[in-house]
C-alpha cells in the first residue's frame, strides 16, 4: 500500500508541476542567464580517419541545469528526486545544446532511448544520454606518422546567446571530461584533455561555449613494419647488382626493373589512407629517398654499360691499329682465338689474372666502389632523417 500511495503522491507532484508550465519559456525567462552544466565520460575513441580528418567517440555527454518552477517542497513531499522518464523531456524545456564541429552524431536508441532525466526538489534537471559523437579534426600530417593531434570539441546553444543560455563544465576545466577504465585505441595514446570555455560571437551574437581539445600521439609500429622496414629491404635487395657480373646485362636489369616497380607500388599504397594534401609528409620523404635509391642503381648499371662500351671501342682501334702496320690479319685472328682459349680455363685465378692484363675483367671499378657509396650514403641518410623527425 505505501508503493501505492507513493506512486500516487509522485503522479500528483508532477501533475501540479506541470500546470501552466511553458515550455517555450527558458528558465528565468527576461532575467540572468539559464546555466548549464556539462561534463562527458568518454567509453571509448575511434576510428580516427586521417582521409576524413575526422574522430568518433562514444560518451556519456550529462547536463545540469535548474529550473525554478519545477521545484517543490522536500520536507512536505514523501520524496526528494523524482527519476523521469524519457518522454518526460517532451513537456518541460531543455537546453537546445549542439557540437559546433559535430559530424554524423546519434543518441543509441537499443533497447531504448538511452536517456537518464532526474528532477530534485530545488528544481535542478540532471540529463544524461549516451551519444556516439562523431565531430571533424583538422590534422597536421607533416611528421606523418611520427605526429601528434589535437582533436577539439566544441559544445554550445543552437539558438541561445550568452545572454539567454551560459555554458560551463559542471566539474571545472580540469575534470571536464572523465575516461573509463581500460579504454585504449588501436592507432593513437591520448595523452593529455584539455577543457576551457569562451565567448564566441555568431551572426552578431555572441554564443557561450565549452571546449575540449584531445591530445593524441600516434603509434607507429604499424608503419615501421608496413611501410618502413619494406622499403628498407627493397634498396638492400637493389644492391645485390652490384655482386652480378656486368656481362649478365638482363639478370641485372630485370632486378633493377622488379625492385623500382615494387617500390612505385608501396609509395601509392602508402598515401590510400591519407587525404589529399599539398605538402609532403615524413613517410612520403622516406618513401622517395629508398625509391631514389632504387632508381640509382639502375643509373649506375647504365654508367657501367657506357664504359664496357668504350673499352670496346679501345679495344677496336688498337686491333685495327695492329692490321695496319703491317701485321698479319690471320695471325691476330690466332692471337684472338688464343685469348679466348685461355679465357676459358677453369682455372679462375689464371683466368682473373688474364682478364685484369686484358682490361676486361667483369667486376667494374663502379661496381666496387658503388658496393660501398650507396650503403654509407643510406646509411647516413637514415640516421638524419630518424634523428630529425625524433628531435623536433
Amino acid at each position: 500500500m505505501s508503493f501505492l500511495y507513493l506512486d500516487h503522491n509522485t503522479s500528483e507532484l508532477l501533475d501540479r508541476l506541470l500546470q501552466g508550465y511553458d515550455k517555450r519559456l527558458r528558465p528565468g525567462f527576461g532575467g540572468l542567464p539559464t546555466r548549464v552544466k556539462t561534463d562527458i565520460m568518454v567509453r571509448s575513441m575511434g576510428p580516427i580517419s586521417e582521409k576524413k580528418m575526422a574522430y568518433s567517440m562514444d560518451c556519456y555527454f550529462r547536463q545540469y541545469w535548474t529550473d525554478q518552477r519545477l521545484s517543490f517542497n522536500a520536507s512536505v513531499e514523501p520524496i526528494a528526486q523524482v527519476t523521469l522518464n524519457v518522454k518526460m523531456l517532451n513537456r518541460i524545456w531543455f537546453p537546445d545544446t549542439v557540437f559546433l564541429n559535430g559530424g554524423h552524431s546519434y543518441v543509441h536508441m537499443i533497447t531504448s532511448p538511452n536517456k537518464f532525466v532526474r528532477l530534485s526538489a530545488n528544481g535542478s534537471v540532471y540529463l544524461s544520454q549516451r551519444l556516439t559523437i562523431k565531430a571533424t579534426c583538422p590534422m597536421h600530417l607533416e611528421k606523418f606518422p611520427m605526429d601528434s593531434q589535437k582533436c577539439p570539441l566544441f559544445v554550445a546553444s543552437f539558438a541561445y546567446g550568452s545572454s539567454d543560455v551560459f555554458y560551463e563544465w559542471r566539474y571545472g576545466d580540469l575534470k571536464a571530461v572523465s575516461i573509463a577504465g581500460g579504454m585504449t585505441m588501436s592507432q593513437f595514446d591520448l595523452i593529455n584533455i584539455e577543457a576551457g570555455h569562451f565567448i564566441e560571437i555568431f551572426k552578431g551574437v555572441p554564443h557561450s561555449i565549452v571546449s575540449v581539445n584531445f591530445h593524441l600521439r600516434r603509434h607507429t609500429g604499424y608503419f615501421l613494419i608496413q611501410v618502413y622496414l619494406p622499403c628498407c629491404l627493397l634498396v638492400v635487395l637493389s644492391w645485390v647488382s652490384f655482386w652480378i657480373n656486368r656481362e649478365a646485362a638482363s639478370d641485372r636489369i630485370a632486378l633493377g626493373t622488379t625492385t623500382v616497380l615494387t617500390m612505385t607500388f608501396l609509395a601509392l599504397d602508402s598515401r590510400d589512407d591519407l587525404p589529399r594534401v599539398s605538402y609532403s609528409t615524413a613517410l612520403d620523404v622516406y618513401v622517395a629517398m629508398c625509391f631514389l635509391f632504387v632508381f640509382a642503381s639502375i643509373v649506375q648499371f647504365a654508367g657501367i654499360e657506357l664504359q664496357n662500351s668504350y673499352q670496346q671501342n679501345q679495344h677496336i682501334r688498337r686491333t685495327s691499329s695492329i692490321v695496319k702496320h703491317g701485321f698479319c690479319p690471320v695471325c691476330v685472328q690466332c692471337l684472338g682465338k688464343f685469348l679466348k682459349c685461355l679465357m676459358n680455363t677453369r682455372n679462375n685465378k689464371f683466368k682473373r689474372h688474364v682478364r685484369n692484363a686484358l682490361g676486361l675483367n667483369s667486376v667494374s671499378k663502379i661496381d666496387k666502389v658503388s658496393r660501398i657509396l650507396f650503403p654509407v650514403a643510406f646509411t647516413t641518410l637514415n640516421i638524419v632523417y630518424w634523428v630529425s623527425y625524433l628531435t623536433h
